[in-house]
């Protein structure tokens, strides 16, 4: 495995400058923004498609300085019910997948996407419970309706391009955990596989190593990221919480750098599963945590996972 990093927490910096600091540190891989909630301040796949200058010079500033690029990140919400969101998200996915291909990189993570209520509706609509049965009925219209349609879509023109499609588990959107993930997957084929970011799914109570094993193949991409869970605000508002992410005291979770939600044990054994599962690809460290600057939570997460890293390849085992 090689330590990575999701390269938008450094787009104030000119590319070229974000890459030198980036392997300055020792990271050896780059998960590289082009659209969507992310930005595009280091990629602009229509601009680079249509320039084959700009292209050759965006693979060589990579290339040049050792590094390798693990996937290219579109995180969008292509199912957006209001059609001057959505359709310029499923461009940028569409765009990303193109990208991806004459780059040679064989992976674009972005999230399943979160239709509306129903038709008509212009604001996404995440259901979490059955009942009311309308709740129900709309989980049916969304799957069967929207979602599925435009994934198989999607899916084929991944497969035409050499390229697969890592959804990442998210709340807020269709495809959230374990079970979701597998149900699109089955359903469009294998060129649909899964973004594993734990961050996610901590705090909705899932054992991150339990979910990679029930993924196996199927998981494409790694994000190291971590979750820390307030036990006091928990226990009293459990744990789905729509206050800002700036709220860090009131919140009943926050983004935390890895190592800072959950200790080396859960991180040692998420490494090894990954291994045990066959995946090795990036841990690509996205950083959201807002009680660090983003290069303090930057260098502590390379330290943290060059540990676990080097230990693995030197052959000790750590899950029992």
């Amino acid at each position: 495995m090689k330590v990575g990093v999701f390269a938008v927490v450094f787009s104030r910096l000119p590319f070229e400058q974000a890459l030198d600091y980036i392997r300055s540190v020792g990271v050896e891989a780059v998960e590289i923004g082009c659209g969507g909630y992310v930005g595009d301040a280091h990629c602009k796949p229509a601009e680079l498609l249509a320039d084959e200058g700009a292209l050759a010079a965006f693979r060589q500033a990579v290339q040049q300085r050792g590094l390798t690029i693990s996937a290219l990140s579109v995180h969008a919400n292509p199912l957006h019910p209001n059609p001057e969101i959505g359709e310029v998200h499923k461009a940028y996915v569409e765009n990303a997948i193109r990208l991806a291909a004459r780059l040679e990189v064989d992976t674009v993570v972005t999230f399943s996407g979160c239709p509306g209520g129903g038709p008509g509706d212009r604001h996404p609509n995440w259901v979490t419970c059955p009942w009311p049965p309308d709740f129900s009925e709309t989980v049916q219209w969304q799957w069967e309706a929207v979602m599925i349609s435009y994934w198989q879509e999607v899916a084929q023109m991944a497969a035409r391009e050499g390229v697969r499609i890592a959804i990442e588990m998210h709340p807020g959107f269709c495809v959230y955990n374990v079970e979701t993930a597998l149900a699109l997957r089955e359903t469009v084929g294998p060129t649909i596989g899964v973004n594993f970011d734990p961050s996610h799914l901590f705090w909705q109570g899932v054992d991150p190593g339990h979910a990679i094993r029930a993924l196996g193949e199927a998981i494409f991409h790694f994000h190291a990221k971590d979750t820390r869970i307030d036990p006091i605000n928990t226990r009293v508002n459990g744990v789905l919480d729509v206050k800002s992410y700036r709220q860090f005291a009131q919140r009943s979770w926050i983004f935390r750098t890895v190592g800072y939600g959950h200790g080396e044990e859960v991180w040692r054994d998420m490494v090894s599963n990954l291994r045990l599962v066959g995946y090795d690809g990036a841990l690509s460290i996205e950083h959201e945590d807002g009680l660090m600057s983003g290069r303090e939570g930057f260098e502590k997460a390379v330290r943290f996972l060059q540990g676990l890293v080097i230990r693995e390849q030197a052959g000790e085992t750590y899950w029992a």
